[in-house]
């Protein structure tokens, strides 16, 4: 939308424009009103009740005037700003901001206070369109420069006095003239951004329980004659025994067919006359806008868009996906698709297959998010072939609109899943994916393999940010936070059928026994390379029956130095040089029992060519529900678990427990898979009870943040590149200086005589460098002196250096002061589009960069954060004393990273630092070369209001 000829002030900010989801898990659209508004305007206003109006205006109030539908229209975006919230292109709310002088009258910048005003619909009342509404106009409030927001309120309005509470900001209350003056500073505070990531989780996961538990479906396109895409997944969603509505939808339906295959049938949505929740859309891509229209027009909640066409097929395919997302977002619905397999959901109260799958997986604790048709059948077949169950399944195709950010915010408090399987080929919002999947696996596991790792683009039909950071560093980014990245979908499965089975392992202690020493060597070697503390395999040699298993097994398990126990099988070999019958069965029973009877610990399978017992023991991992009526099992301490919290002791609350039939033991057919799943089981305990102390991002006092804000803006507004500008060597020491990072000062010595002088005012002993770009951080091509005493010294190392590398205005010699011997390391962080600000560290010199020594973490970063980042590279050793050095001063290089971070997070602005090197010393450290580059802020980060990505 753009306003007409008669221009306000300003030209209108497109990137005002948001959709957000609501509390009730529908969209609207928040946009900047605007002239062209005034009808949409009188209309809205004609539908609020009496009593709504009156609390707007503190006096009955039956229609607007055309002077007040000319004020509330004509904007000049800086000083009087409007926002509306639309549904089907009509307002449900909007708010007004006015800014104001001390006095309460109107005034320009630069007076930093508004005043605000909100109306919402009565039929739109409770949805949180408010509070939306609140973030976003805060946002736009302190981007012209306001700080505080007044409100007055009539008592009786006690819904509109709690948007201003709860929206945690810092306020101030009084009552004057019979009405509550309310003052909020628009700063956000901790209680603020929590306040709203908390409503976001509550919003987006409402809008996926919606489609994922709808209490009636339609399926559009469903074919007059069996087969093809609408009937197949119709006859799916009949055979898994749909609890709730089912219709069939074609437009081509003769007037006397009223069902297909025993479902209600119909011409179109209009036609059903009872409310549809989800819409399951299989007709061709040119069929589809009119489609979206039926459902949009008659309150359908969701689409699954399973037709193809879109964004896969080219640039007609990509602006045909924007329009499906623009036209269902507009009527307040979210899609799944397009080009989507479907959607599954197993609780007993659903029982939906909406999707290709003609066999749905059976009732388990597990989540499965793909965005590829074909590798979500294999997974599934994978799972179900193992005898994995599955809480809920969504293949997203396209993921035009929901991702798996979203599936992330309504697993995180499901209680039907314990784990979460994610197979990724791109991250739309690294830095929110991040925050979630951080946030989620504080209380479940969260395994994600991604494709596209190398291809350096996304598939087609996914707009993503492309990331500039190695492959293997993003993973880095992502074990961080708590995420169990694996390389293949088999080491998906794998890893969570541990998971989803399994305790969590107190610790890397690992016993191994089984009747074949060699197999036993072969997992014994496999732990070593995964980083476990193997103890000596026990071998029950070939002759070991069941019960020897189970009496072998019962005591590793009950062996307080033992954390996990791999048992080891080869079939049994009888007299005759036959395998003995029910050998499988047998010990899988066997095992069953063991763990029975014995403290709670991970117990995996490794087995050859028995696939008896792979098979009895995938029977016993069947998820079906308990027994109504069945006493629970006892707790199963530090098991995966739905749990709100993490345990202070990084333990969950108490798994789904032992299925009917057994204890859910995985089997594997090679040690080093089931050694590899263990590892992550074990780096995945091990970070749960890590974060029960994650940490903290210290105050440290001096820090200007108000005076860096103001350099960076005149930096930018002198900058001619609009991509950004690279401070002078002089700003860049200014900046960093008001953040406690002191940069030695460099002078330049274009000459001998120079060099001379700048000597004299840094005094002896001082460093001649060249600082040329082909010689710049490279000491092994000798463009470095050190140690210079005096002048005779300095003018015989300036004559050196140009004779042997070039001249002075080629090698740009500098000065500098000499400091305290120590390690040369490099701090660096960088705003990168794919994962955000990252904060890397790892030591000067070619060896380092050649090895990829560099350790990352994501900004903002806790103390806790780099004193791990400092030790993690393979060459800490000689920062802490390595061959009898001195150990250096650790403390002081962890407060400089701990104030880059600060520095960067502070301000979006700053998208590259660079300091090198930095000579950590026995006491402190100096940083002798520094270099800041800044570009334009985003219009809005993950902290910014709450909205969905744009199409």
């Amino acid at each position: 939308m753009r306003t007409p000829s008669d221009q306000p002030e300003h030209v209108y900010p497109d990137h005002w424009e948001a959709d957000v989801v609501l509390r009730d898990g529908g969209t609207a659209r928040i946009r900047p009103i605007t002239t062209d508004d005034a009808e949409r305007l009188v209309s809205f206003y004609e539908q609020v009740s009496d009593e709504s109006k009156y609390y707007r205006f503190f006096a009955p109030y039956p229609r607007l005037s055309a002077k007040d539908v000319h004020r509330f229209t004509h904007h000049d975006y800086v000083d009087r700003v409007g926002l509306a919230a639309t549904v089907g292109g009509e307002f449900i709310a909007t708010v007004r901001y006015d800014r104001i002088n001390a006095q309460g009258m109107p005034a320009s910048a630069p007076a930093d206070e508004a005043e605000v005003a909100f109306l919402v619909q009565d039929a739109h009342q409770g949805r949180g369109v408010a509070s939306a509404l609140l973030e976003h106009i805060a946002a736009v409030a302190r981007e012209r420069g306001i700080r505080r927001f007044a409100a007055e309120v009539l008592p009786a309005n006690n819904k509109m006095i709690k948007v201003f509470t709860d929206a945690g900001y810092t306020q101030k209350r009084s009552f004057e003239d019979g009405a509550v003056r309310l003052h909020l500073d628009l700063e956000p505070t901790n209680r603020s951004l929590a306040v709203q990531r908390a409503r976001e989780q509550r919003a987006e996961a409402r809008s996926v329980q919606r489609l994922l538990a709808p209490g009636s479906v339609a399926v559009i396109g469903a074919g007059r004659t069996p087969g093809g895409v609408g009937r197949t997944v119709l006859r799916n969603l009949l055979d898994a025994g749909y609890t709730g509505r089912t219709y069939a939808v074609n437009r081509a339906l003769p007037d006397a067919t009223t069902s297909l295959d025993g479902v209600p049938a119909f011409r179109s949505v209009a036609d059903i006359g009872e409310p549809v929740d989800l819409a399951v859309v299989a007709v061709p891509a040119e069929r589809v806008p009119e489609v979206v229209a039926d459902c949009g027009e008659h309150d359908v909640q969701g689409l699954v868009v399973l037709s193809a066409g879109y964004a896969e097929q080219g640039a007609e395919g990509r602006a045909r996906q924007r329009e499906l997302v623009r036209q269902a977002r507009s009527y307040g619905m979210r899609i799944i698709g397009p080009n989507a397999f479907g959607i599954i959901n197993t609780a007993p109260g659903v029982r939906l297959n909406a999707s290709l799958a003609p066999h749905p997986p059976v009732p388990g604790r597990t989540g499965l998010f793909t965005q590829s048709g074909a590798i979500g059948i294999a997974l599934l077949s994978g799972l179900h072939r193992r005898g994995a169950g599955l809480s809920s399944f969504v293949s997203a195709g396209n993921r035009a609109d929901v991702s798996g950010n979203d599936i992330l915010q309504y697993w995180y408090d499901d209680p039907d899943t314990d784990v979460v399987l994610l197979y990724l080929e791109s991250i739309g919002n690294p830095r929110k994916f991040t925050r979630l999947a951080r946030r989620t696996a504080a209380v479940k596991p969260v395994v994600v393999v991604k494709g596209a790792r190398h291809s350096g683009s996304a598939p087609p039909g996914h707009a993503v940010p492309v990331t500039r950071i190695p492959h293997t560093t993003v993973s880095a980014l992502l074990r961080q936070a708590g995420v169990i990245r694996v390389d293949t979908v088999t080491e998906l499965v794998d890893a969570g059928l541990l998971l989803a089975g399994q305790p969590l392992p107190a610790g890397p202690r690992v016993a191994i026994l089984g009747n074949s020493e060699s197999l036993g060597l072969l997992t014994y070697d496999a732990c070593l390379t995964e980083g476990l503390r193997p103890r000596r395999p026990r071998d029950l040699t070939t002759a070991a029956t069941p019960h020897d298993f189970r009496t072998a097994l019962a005591e590793a398990l009950r062996d307080d130095a033992c954390d996990a126990v791999v048992v080891t099988a080869i079939p049994w070999v009888g007299e005759n040089g036959v395998t003995e019958p029910g050998d499988g069965e047998d010990l899988a029973e066997a095992l069953r029992a063991a763990t029975a009877e014995a403290p709670a610990k991970p117990v995996l399978v490794v087995h050859v060519e028995m696939g008896a017992l792979a098979d009895a023991l995938a029977a016993a991992t069947s998820t079906a529900p308990p027994t109504p009526g069945a006493a629970p099992e006892a707790p199963r301490p530090e098991s995966p678990s739905s749990a709100p919290a993490p345990a202070a002791d990084g333990a969950g609350a108490p798994g789904p427990g032992a299925p009917e039939g057994g204890y859910r033991i995985p089997a594997y057919p090679a040690a080093e898979r089931a050694v590899r799943a263990l590892a992550e089981a074990v780096r995945y305990g091990q970070w749960r009870r890590q974060i029960a102390d994650p940490g903290r991002v210290p105050e440290y006092e001096g820090i200007d943040e108000t005076g860096a804000a103001a350099q960076i803006e005149r930096a930018l507004a002198r900058g001619a590149d609009e991509r950004g500008v690279t401070l002078a060597p002089g700003d860049a020491r200014e900046l960093l200086g008001r953040y406690g990072v002191a940069v030695r000062p460099t002078l330049p010595a274009p000459t001998p005589d120079e060099a001379v002088r700048a000597a004299a005012g840094l005094g002896y002993p001082v460093a001649l460098k060249t600082t040329a770009p082909h010689l710049r951080h490279r000491p092994d091509l000798g463009g470095v002196r050190l140690d210079l005493a005096g002048e005779e010294q300095l003018r015989t190392a300036y004559a050196e250096l140009t004779e042997t590398l070039g001249k002075p205005e080629e090698l740009q010699p500098v000065v500098q002061a000499m400091v305290p011997r120590g390690v040369d390391t490099v701090v660096r962080a960088a705003i990168d589009p794919g994962v955000g600000a990252v904060l890397s560290f790892g030591l000067a010199g070619a060896p380092s960069e050649l090895l990829g020594d560099t350790a990352h973490r994501l900004v903002p970063a806790t103390d806790r954060d780099v004193a791990e980042q400092i030790r993690s590279i393979r060459t800490a050793p000689l920062l802490f004393g390595w061959r009898g050095s001195a150990p250096v001063d650790t403390a002081a290089l962890e407060e400089l990273l701990l104030r880059v971070s600060r520095l960067v997070d502070d301000h979006p602005e700053i998208v590259a630092v660079g300091l090198e090197p930095v000579v950590v010393a026995p006491r402190g450290l100096s940083v002798l070369g520094a270099t800041v580059r800044l570009a334009p802020a985003p219009a809005w980060t993950d902290l910014g209001p709450r909205r969905l990505p744009s199409y």
